[in-house]
């Protein structure tokens, strides 16, 4: 793992046993479990079943309980409400015990961020499996030959990819990436990629600065988060993250006309790394 990625204790989530009666309503979550999904999301933990492997859900909370959130509207859009995909059976989730190569056993498109209320959806982005050419559209044209052959190279397995558009004009990509081992997918990301600076192939913008401080912010164990935005012009502005959790690499993209606004953006990509963590 990379010297960014975030160690924090992770809320223990136990198994249900076999033929329990259904669990309990969750009591409101702790200040710590609060602090460990990042204020700026919509999402808290809570416990369930599903299929034969534990499983979490992830629901809006009330923006009187995220601090500094407490307005009638902070620009967060409507997500259905999350859960983790079932496994294959007795295929253990990523950084748990048994599973030493953090590989995600997960369908991959199962694993994609669905899209919000009221979005247009991408048909070529759909949810589904994605070409290499789908992915390296995201990059400037004389990046794509090199990038291409890294993705031979560093053993890429497959892509899953969806994309919305927002009314307010808001474009989302998120494209999923799985290597055949986490050694892999560190690899892409840091000699390919080049996700921890601003010298990489960055999708063709211009004036790039990292978002240091949202990264650190969101403290989903196990995972590495590098964010950046593009200087505002006067066509539209550019917000995009890399996503590296175990044999998985993502890229999460949002294009607006004149400004990229900083609270979807965030949710978004907040939202992608719990499902990918």
């Amino acid at each position: 793992m990379t010297e960014q990625t975030e160690t924090a204790t992770e809320t223990a989530i136990p198994p249900l046993p076999v033929e329990e009666p259904p669990v309990p309503p969750v009591a409101k979550p702790s200040r710590r479990v609060l602090w460990a999904v990042a204020r700026w999301t919509g999402a808290v933990l809570v416990c369930g079943g599903l299929g034969a492997g534990t499983a979490f859900g992830i629901t809006s909370m009330e923006r009187t309980d995220v601090p500094g959130l407490a307005t009638e509207s902070d620009g967060r859009w409507e997500y259905p409400k999350l859960s983790l995909p079932a496994l294959p059976a007795d295929a253990p989730r990523p950084f748990t015990e048994g599973n030493v190569g953090e590989i995600h056993h997960a369908d991959l498109r199962k694993l994609l961020l669905p899209a919000p209320a009221g979005a247009t959806p991408d048909p070529k982005l759909n949810g589904g499996w994605a070409t290499v050419d789908q992915y390296l559209a995201e990059y400037r044209p004389e990046d794509r030959t090199e990038l291409k052959d890294a993705l031979t190279e560093f053993a890429l397995r497959h892509i899953a990819s969806r994309g919305w558009t927002m009314p307010d004009g808001t474009t989302t990509r998120i494209h999923l990436l799985r290597f055949n081992s986490v050694a892999f997918a560190e690899a892409y990301k840091d000699d390919a990629v080049r996700a921890g600076s601003v010298d990489g192939p960055l999708l063709g913008v211009e004036g790039i600065k990292m978002e240091s401080e949202f990264a650190s912010m969101v403290r989903v164990p196990y995972t590495a988060l590098y964010a950046f935005v593009e200087a505002p012009r006067n066509a539209d502005q550019t917000r995009w993250a890399y996503i590296q959790a175990g044999d998985t690499l993502a890229l999460v993209t949002q294009t607006r006309k004149g400004e990229a606004l900083k609270v979807p953006f965030q949710q978004t990509v907040t939202l992608q790394n719990q499902l990918l963590g």
